[in-house]
């Protein structure tokens, strides 16, 4: 099986009034001196981010996303702060830069997109066995990503408002000049051609900000897909995970016996993900199939049956569809943060059940 692996994002937030924290080097001076998987500074003081080492199977993902989660808490609430699975912070902040050359060089030339850029996503790396292997994966898996999107939708609230969006994050995110779909590439020649020439361009400081839905790692020998909200419950990022890994195996399986590349046009890439941000799951999703709209939950058994001969040969098939079960049941973290505003009128409590539904 291709191994794969989770990087999350968290907001620190006050476990009084929900406020975010500028307290990322204090928890992860805690953080670093207890037994896990990698922990890291992020572009904000108020965030921080765990990362899951290589797993073979979903139980061994799920057990290192859940105690990854827990260190994190553990260490920030020895600090004074929660952390909170949170896309964006429901109340109003002003977040502060995390000191590093990298990151003022950033807000220097793109100024107000960073200084408001306060969001957290959670990215899956999938291992492929070459650029080439990886560029095929690319160039296939194109058409569904927006449905990634949707069902990890967890950041409703922007700055004390209601953004009408199941995931705002994502149209924060969008203001980068990288970021979104990409033209199929061809070949991973054409691939790093591309990264060569944003670079040469002198809009972008360094291959760390080719932000593509999803890219070629240029830390590990996998393809990440990056378009997920950071999920608010466990059990929904090993789901996002598990549907990565299947369609990253079904698109080599295709590559592999020559079946051409999918050609859609990356201006209705681009409407699909709108689309996912602002439903969720909630009403409609765009069919990659037709490119029409179509209920949500249809187009997320659409992307299961694409997937399911891979999910049955690693054996996941049950597994990911009592996941899908749950999702549909329970509703995405979009729903549930706003089902929280209904029931108390107050963000403050908005984040105070995050916080605890983060690590349950």
């Amino acid at each position: 099986m291709r191994t794969f692996g989770v990087e999350e994002e968290f907001l620190l937030v006050d476990g009084r009034d929900g406020r975010p924290r500028a307290s990322a080097s204090a928890v992860l001076g805690v953080a670093g001196e207890r037994s896990g998987g990698r922990v890291a500074a992020e572009l904000k003081l108020e965030q921080v981010e765990v990362e899951t080492d290589p797993c073979k199977s979903l139980d061994e993902l799920a057990a290192q996303i859940r105690a990854a989660r827990c260190r994190m808490a553990a260490s920030a609430h020895a600090m004074g702060v929660e952390i909170a699975a949170l896309g964006t912070s429901p109340l109003p902040v002003d977040a502060s830069l995390t000191p590093s050359r990298r990151y003022e060089r950033m807000a220097e030339r793109f100024g107000l997109t960073i200084h408001e850029q306060l969001t957290c996503g959670c990215h899956v790396h999938v291992a492929v066995d070459s650029d080439e292997e990886g560029v095929a994966v690319l160039d296939r898996i194109r058409p569904w990503l927006a449905p990634l999107l949707a069902m990890s939708a967890n950041s409703p609230f922007w700055q004390g408002r209601d953004s009408k969006y199941a995931s705002f994050r994502s149209q924060v995110w969008a203001r980068q000049p990288s970021a979104g779909p990409t033209e199929p590439f061809g070949s991973a020649r054409a691939y790093q051609e591309t990264v060569r020439a944003m670079i040469d361009s002198d809009v972008l400081l360094d291959p760390g900000m080719i932000y593509f839905d999803a890219r070629l790692s240029d830390r590990y020998p996998t393809v990440e897909v990056r378009v997920s909200d950071v999920c608010l419950h466990a059990d929904d990022a090993v789901l996002v995970a598990a549907v990565c890994r299947a369609l990253v195996e079904t698109a080599v399986r295709e590559w592999r016996v020559g079946r051409p590349v999918w050609q859609i046009r990356t201006e209705l890439l681009r409407l699909a993900m709108w689309r996912a941000g602002r439903s969720g799951l909630e009403t409609e999703l765009i069919d990659p199939r037709r490119f029409r709209p179509a209920p949500a939950v249809a187009v997320l058994d659409a992307l299961l049956a694409h997937v399911r001969p891979a999910l049955e040969d690693a054996g996941e098939q049950a597994v990911v569809g009592d996941l899908r079960a749950e999702l549909v049941r329970r509703g995405t973290g979009s729903r549930i943060q706003r089902a929280a505003y209904a029931r108390a009128g107050r963000l403050e409590d908005v984040v105070a059940d995050v916080v605890r539904r983060t690590v349950a």
